[in-house]
């Protein structure tokens, strides 16, 4: 009997043993962009959006079995009323077409519609929508009314669609009129296995992909996400493009200075584990562009910058963020900032704080990977998108490829 008893026990133990653990999923942010006041000539005049349907297009990082959207109203001056909102495949090319079958309405708190008040971000509810790695998703919403004050990225490089009417359903928008900016979306999340895990990439113009074509999806983080995806080992892990033209580390640009930005753009992305921060030359180049200044006054500007990247990486750390440094392109040549050697001193000053050990938990050597070996004031003419300032298609391709995946594994 007890030998009996014994052998059931057994049995049980085996049979529990051999039932393999149902797969564990977390939600991931897979695509994201940075929210500003958008200038006069990159906003929607009010009348194209009352009673008007928005459909923009987005690239994700990875994939995953569900799906849900982030609304932004950041920097809206009164409640957002959104009353229709839907998400889709994309149907591919610079258009505004829908895979149909993909078509999913997007509830928030089980409604239709959703009020988002006043500076404020609303995720949706989640659907169930099998989405590929590098996937292009198209989020269509209704508004009302138009925005007391625009929310928006305009740095899009992609088409969006606007058009009078409740058009979210439709598998074309016919007759819009198309704007490159994007406008009150934040993020797209994913539900991933839970080694999923974000890198953001906080940047200025060059990050944001001056440079990049227009649909291409060819800034260098989305070669970055080109690379992560091709290797199993890393195709988990999403990259969440916060680059800002204009932006700088210590004033305000077109859009918000990096450490007023840095609780909504890093620290409140879902699943965020690496930072990489590539910023200083707008900081650098306005410093002198309209008169010269003492050497006190650049010696101070170096260690407030300095301050700054010190600021980032012990705020990344206190949330177990491992925080990449990226050294400052050569700028020599530009037209806008004309750079002198004072100026090249004080990136080369930068540069050698930001390459020194333990003051970032890794580096990515963006200088020396585009430097002119001849004259390192200035970008490799192949790489350089023309201004001496921005990368060209070439120069994104060359600075995705230049960080380690190492890093992410």
């Amino acid at each position: 009997m007890i030998t009996r008893m014994i052998a059931a026990s057994l049995l049980c133990v085996t049979v529990a043993g051999s039932a393999a653990p149902a797969p564990r999923e977390t939600w991931l942010r897979s695509w994201a962009s940075s929210q500003q006041i958008p200038e006069p000539n990159n906003a929607l005049p009010d009348a194209d959006l009352r009673d008007a349907t928005l459909r923009q297009v987005v690239r994700v990082s990875a994939g995953g079995s569900q799906i849900r959207v982030m609304l932004s109203n950041a920097f809206g001056t009164e409640p957002l009323r959104i009353d229709a909102a839907h998400v889709a495949l994309a149907a591919g090319g610079a258009s505004s077409k829908i895979d149909l079958a993909s078509d999913r309405a997007l509830t928030f708190d089980g409604a239709a519609e959703v009020t988002i008040p006043a500076g404020a971000s609303y995720l949706s509810d989640p659907v169930r929508l099998p989405v590929r790695g590098l996937a292009s998703v198209a989020i269509t919403l209704h508004l009302p009314d138009a925005p007391a004050r625009q929310t928006s990225h305009p740095g899009s490089r992609a088409t969006s669609y606007v058009v009078h009417g409740n058009k979210v359903a439709d598998v074309e928008l016919t007759g819009a009129k198309t704007v490159e900016h994007w406008y009150q979306i934040a993020g797209v999340e994913i539900m991933a296995a839970t080694d999923g895990r974000a890198i953001v990439t906080l940047g200025d113009s060059i990050t944001d992909g001056n440079g990049s074509t227009t649909n291409g999806n060819d800034r260098w983080p989305d070669r970055l996400a080109d690379r992560l995806q091709a290797s199993p080992a890393t195709r988990n892990v999403t990259v969440l493009n916060h680059g800002i033209g204009g932006g700088r580390l210590l004033l305000d640009g077109l859009g918000p200075n990096a450490l007023a930005r840095f609780d909504r753009d890093v620290l409140g992305q879902t699943g965020v584990r690496y930072l990489i921060v590539l910023e200083g030359v707008n900081d650098l180049g306005t410093f002198t562009r309209d008169a010269p200044q003492t050497p006190e006054a650049h010696a101070a500007l170096v260690r407030r910058i300095i301050g700054a990247y010190r600021q980032i990486v012990q705020r990344g750390r206190a949330a177990r963020i491992k925080v990449i440094g990226g050294t400052i392109l050569p700028y020599g040549g530009n037209d806008y900032y004309h750079p002198d050697a004072q100026n090249e001193a004080d990136r080369q000053a930068i540069n050698a704080w930001i390459r020194a050990p333990g003051n970032f938990d890794a580096v990515v050597d963006f200088d020396a990977v585009m430097r002119d070996p001849a004259n390192p004031m200035r970008m490799r003419a192949d790489v350089d998108k023309g201004d001496h300032l921005h990368p060209s298609v070439a120069g994104h391709r060359a600075m995705g490829d230049a960080v380690p995946l190492a890093l992410f594994k």
